[in-house]
């Protein structure tokens, strides 16, 4: 479990493929790892990866093809966001997240907004109905608020200091991000299929 409070920026070191499969080696941007062990996870880009092997500076973990094939990818070199796992005695910054991308949109425009940037995202149309004003989202890692839902465009609002911590900086139109929506939105749907029994005496 994660916040969408980023702790770093790293960068993949090293990339390999293995068939459908992939290996990265990620520098850690000066990520304390000092209590990450072997079999914890970290979020790379909001995606919820298994350390393999750990140094006080980097760490590597494997990627499924199924990871690959559900969210927007790893490019060698490529900064990304970084997250370690929830501990109970931490504080909840952000909102409540998994590491489970639910899908990939599309930036369709990022621009300054007097001090701050407006990010405006095309999202999957299976997702449009958990996007509600206010309500939280995360993208690539990023727990954020969303300021403005229009069918499956959002728009949200990115202050200076996310700029400044986060890779979000880089995106620009056409950019494919990874998103994740509110987990209690999804668990609110699910219930409310059961939520009207009806009553037979």
């Amino acid at each position: 479990m994660f916040t969408g409070i980023i702790q770093a920026i790293g960068r993949i070191h090293d990339y390999e493929a293995r068939g459908q499969d992939a290996r990265m080696t990620i520098l850690g941007g000066g990520l304390d790892f000092s209590d990450v062990a072997i079999g914890d996870s970290i979020a790379v880009n909001g995606v919820c990866l298994t350390a393999v092997t750990v140094t006080p500076t980097s760490f590597t973990v494997d990627v499924s093809a199924e990871t690959l094939r559900v969210t927007a990818g790893f490019v060698p070199g490529a900064e990304v966001n970084l997250e370690k796992a929830l501990r109970l005695a931490d504080r909840l910054g952000g909102h409540l997240v998994s590491g489970h991308v639910d899908g990939v949109g599309t930036v369709h425009a990022f621009r300054p907004e007097g001090e701050s940037h407006r990010l405006e995202i095309d999202a999957p149309e299976e997702l449009a109905r958990y996007l509600i004003r206010k309500g939280s989202v995360t993208v690539n890692g990023v727990s954020l608020t969303i300021n403005h839902v229009e069918g499956n465009r959002f728009a949200l609002n990115l202050i200076p200091h996310t700029l400044e911590m986060t890779t979000l900086k880089h995106l620009q139109d056409g950019s494919r991000v990874n998103l994740e929506v509110d987990m209690i939105a999804r668990y609110v749907e699910r219930l409310t299929q059961f939520s009207n029994p009806t009553d037979k005496d």
